[in-house]
């Protein structure tokens, strides 16, 4: 786990750049020559990867280590491609994603192809859907967040709870729209088993999709979700070597019973470690991560921020 210096409010942004160049300075010898594992070993850097921000906020120290992560995975050889995961229209903005934009290419992590928006990409996501109701592998589940919680015997990898199939065993209410779940027992039989990955440095990692249950695939509000979207999104940019944080390295199990039901290629991956502050909490907007645009604008060195992404790449996990 790498921590980060705390910061709060106003000019802290100025105040953590100080901070961590001080650390950098006492530690440069271990912080500025970050290369991805296998680099001049048995990786040869010739991946097709992708940097996949959600424009909720402004890009802060975590992404910029996301993206180096992902840009150093595709090596000179291959591609690093930028998507922008905004199917939650209610919090995506344009001025985040412009300065999504703004910030990459200052730090010189720009796409190496036009980005893929998620939210033009809605026909797709339907359409691998109908796919999954033909052959009956996902349902309708009319019970709200309250009576699966209410419910649930257990949490899945992530902490939330599990549902117990409630709809798929006694049907829906009719008076409530529905979401729609994969039902998970059926999709393991038709896979004939359950599929697990290879871990970039680490080898095959056996998959636990049975612990997640029958996740949610197209939600109320915006009709997809995300385990559905990033699953055709790196399909149809022909990704090699899927890239990010350790957080979501579980939720590859149930991408990959997703690739096999719809014949999609099988990739890579590769997880990171995260960024903490100094109270253990990832760094994210809701504990309010400095931003990227606030420390330029105080002056801050594209190359220092690189060294910092650097860092947290360093860290253990």
């Amino acid at each position: 786990m790498h921590v980060l210096p705390a910061t709060g409010g106003g000019n802290d942004a100025h105040h953590f750049c100080m901070a961590f160049r001080h650390r950098l300075d006492r530690h440069s010898s271990h912080y500025f020559s970050f290369r991805p594992k296998g680099q001049g070993g048995r990786i040869s850097g010739h991946f097709v990867t992708r940097f996949a921000p959600s424009p909720t906020g402004y890009l802060h120290i975590g992404h910029v280590a996301s993206a180096l992560f992902a840009r150093q995975m595709a090596g000179p050889a291959g591609r690093y491609f930028v998507r922008v995961e905004d199917i939650d229209t209610t919090r995506c903005r344009a001025e985040f994603t412009a300065s999504l934009f703004e910030d990459l290419t200052w730090l010189g992590l720009s796409s190496d192809a036009p980005p893929l928006y998620q939210s033009r990409n809605m026909p797709r996501y339907q359409a691998a859907l109908r796919n999954l109701k033909s052959r009956h592998l996902i349902y309708p589940c009319t019970c709200t967040r309250q009576e699966v919680a209410q419910r649930a015997c257990r949490r899945d990898p992530d902490g939330s709870p599990i549902y117990d199939g409630h709809c798929r065993l006694r049907g829906g209410n009719p008076n409530r729209p529905p979401l729609w779940r994969l039902d998970m027992a059926r999709a393991l039989d038709v896979i004939g088993h359950i599929p697990g990955w290879q871990e970039v440095e680490e080898g095959y990692v056996p998959g636990a999709a049975t612990s997640y249950g029958d996740v949610v695939l197209a939600r109320r509000d915006h009709g997809v979700s995300y385990h559905l979207c990033v699953t055709c999104d790196d399909a149809d940019q022909n990704v090699t070597c899927v890239t990010r944080g350790a957080d979501l390295r579980a939720a590859t199990s149930v991408h990959r019973v997703l690739q096999q039901l719809l014949s999609f290629p099988e990739p890579v991956y590769a997880h990171h470690p995260l960024a903490f502050d100094e109270m253990g909490r990832k760094l994210s907007k809701s504990t309010h991560a400095p931003a990227i645009r606030d420390m330029r604008r105080n002056g801050v060195r594209a190359a220092d921020i690189i060294k910092m992404g650097e860092a947290v790449l360093h860290s253990t996990g």
